[in-house]
């Protein structure tokens, strides 16, 4: 019997100040960890070069994982418009780099990555961060809380049917 197609996804949890990545390796009936972290920016630096540094890491974690599917969070507006202006920003220099390298991108909701994830929509962040490391099979819950994020959004970009044939 022939080898599960094994596809890569690259989920990414963005953010000025830090921006989660997680790498995922997927076939038909597995996942498997291949890299998580986070790309942190200086608060100090003015945003045109933190949304550069963002660029180049991404860049580079395309040039080296090689994915299939870019799975990016979409944003949640809150409250803070400041912070949601940031986080638009960083999201926008993350589909840009993806736009330029002509990979497929799946924009997960924090709903719709809370549903697949933990099957309930309201989960809480503990659930979530539980669930990944259940799911992933990982012995301990990925840190920062920006690199769960990220692996979860991996997770659910994983369950879409937009996938590259040509790769």
């Amino acid at each position: 019997m022939p080898k599960a197609r094994e596809r890569t996804v690259l989920g990414i949890d963005p953010g000025l100040a830090t921006t989660g990545f997680g790498v995922l390796t997927v076939t038909s009936d597995t996942l498997s960890t291949q890299a998580f972290g986070v790309i942190r920016t200086p608060p100090h630096r003015p945003d045109t070069e933190r949304l550069v540094a963002i660029q180049r890491e991404v860049e580079a974690l395309i040039s080296r994982y090689r994915p299939d599917l870019v799975a990016v969070e979409k944003l949640f507006f809150n409250t803070n418009t400041t912070t949601a202006m940031a986080v638009s920003q960083a999201r926008g220099a993350v589909l840009a780099v993806c736009g330029a390298a002509h990979l497929p991108v799946r924009e997960c909701t924090p709903l719709e990555v809370k549903q697949a994830v933990t099957g309930y929509g309201r989960a809480d962040k503990g659930q979530m961060q539980r669930m990944v490391a259940l799911l992933l099979k990982l012995k301990t819950v990925p840190r920062p809380d920006d690199a769960a994020d990220a692996l979860a959004v991996a997770i659910c970009g994983a369950q879409t049917k937009v996938w590259t044939e040509d790769r």
